[in-house]
């Protein structure tokens, strides 16, 4: 599904990103420095190549440390040189400086009293090369689409990056939610035609031809949620929720974010032509902490958000998510009621409740510069936690 652009109104000017690592440069700009004192090792490494996960996973083995003792603030690509500080318990900084690993480089360290977690984290400075562009467009349409976002925020879509290889994350999780076993299975499984190994390919026709002994033997080994729960279904057949019990927590988890990212997208693409105002009913939220509060009085909220002091929020949705009123309160349910679901199904068991949450429909584009060389368009800017490059560079690539 293709979501509205804000810049609708003006023409893309095509490209393509990540060319090279140096095309996509992001560093974390974080929410406090450690202390110079404490239990936690702050690592600050420069990784390139490799998934956030997958750096943990190599110093977690290089130190002899459980993973679970390694704390981050944020996840990123895996293409491109990223630059964030992760957290080490009972490691001294001299132990963290001496690591030397493929595809990551130890910038600095440092003790401090906590572990970090998610979220951990300011936001993200970004310089983007997109190269291959419409230069004839771009002189045009970039100075057009820049100064657009710069006035009305960049509309905080979470994006495809969201769903999975497949994009299927959140049928996962709207499977989980209605506890259809079953559907939870299926669509972990996936669509033969989303993907172009062929072994994998063809593993899950074989599944949906009902051969599950053929799909576990064709299964890429990297595939190894799906090859756990076939396990499973030879042992058991027909028993999928037994089966989806093999999936790890921490991933189940995603799906069911994914889930609420996707249910999120929709309302900003129904609010999008609108997405710089407040409404009477909206729960606004407060950019300098995240504090929500109910818009009575739209006149004098509107001027709070064209100064981007404040903007409209939309659902995370979850159990105990505060709810707006009147006309906002109907679209998000809308939302949810297509989505075949009540906000007491994220009440699940086991360690999977979700609370929900809410989140600005739009986020400010600060620090923010570009330049036009040839096919070249370079752009640098900051973002703020939790907002995703992509949505800012698909308003110009269209």
């Amino acid at each position: 599904m293709v979501h509205p652009y804000l810049t609708s109104s003006i023409q893309g000017i095509g490209g393509s990103i990540k060319n090279t690592p140096e095309d996509f440069l992001v560093t974390e700009i974080p929410s406090y420095l450690p202390s110079g004192s404490g239990e936690h090792c702050y690592v600050t490494i420069e990784k390139r190549g490799i998934t956030t996960l997958e750096a943990i996973r190599r110093i977690a083995v290089a130190l002899k440390v459980p993973e679970c003792e390694i704390g981050y603030a944020g996840m990123k690509d895996a293409v491109g040189v990223t630059c964030q500080t992760i957290s080490i318990q009972r490691i001294t900084p001299l132990k963290a400086q001496a690591l030397n690993l493929y595809g990551i480089n130890v910038v600095s360290a440092e003790l401090h009293s906590n572990k970090l977690k998610l979220g951990h984290l300011k936001g993200n400075r970004f310089q983007i090369t997109v190269r291959g562009i419409a230069a004839d467009i771009a002189r045009d349409s970039v100075p057009a689409i820049f100064d657009m976002l710069t006035k009305r925020g960049v509309p905080n879509y979470f994006g495809p990056q969201r769903y999975g290889v497949q994009g299927n994350s959140h049928l996962i999780g709207n499977a989980l939610l209605r506890r259809d076993w079953q559907g939870v299975v299926d669509n972990l499984i996936g669509d033969p035609d989303a993907v172009h190994d062929a072994a994998w390919s063809a593993a899950i026709s074989a599944y949906r031809q009902g051969d599950i002994a053929a799909a576990l033997k064709l299964f890429p080994q990297h595939c190894r949620s799906e090859r756990d729960v076939l396990q499973r279904l030879v042992a058991r057949p027909g028993d999928y929720q037994k089966a989806f019990g093999a999936v790890h927590p921490r991933l189940k988890k995603l799906y069911l974010s994914a889930l609420q990212s996707f249910l999120f997208d929709q309302v900003i693409a129904a609010r999008i032509d609108g997405i710089d105002r407040v409404a009477c009913g909206d729960l606004a939220c407060k950019h300098l902490n995240g504090a929500c509060f109910l818009v009575t009085d739209q006149h004098l909220e509107q001027c709070r958000a064209e100064t981007f002091e404040i903007s409209a929020s939309g659902p995370l949705f979850g159990c105990r998510m505060k709810q707006p009123e009147g006309e906002t309160l109907h679209l998000e349910n809308g939302v949810l009621q297509k989505a075949g679901l009540e906000l007491y199904d994220f009440d699940l068991p086991g360690g999977l409740r979700m609370e929900g949450e809410r989140r600005p429909l739009r986020v400010p584009l600060q620090d923010a510069s570009y330049t036009l060389e040839g096919e070249s368009l370079r752009l640098e800017f900051m973002l703020p936690r939790g907002s995703y490059a992509t949505s800012l560079l698909r308003e110009f690539m269209k």
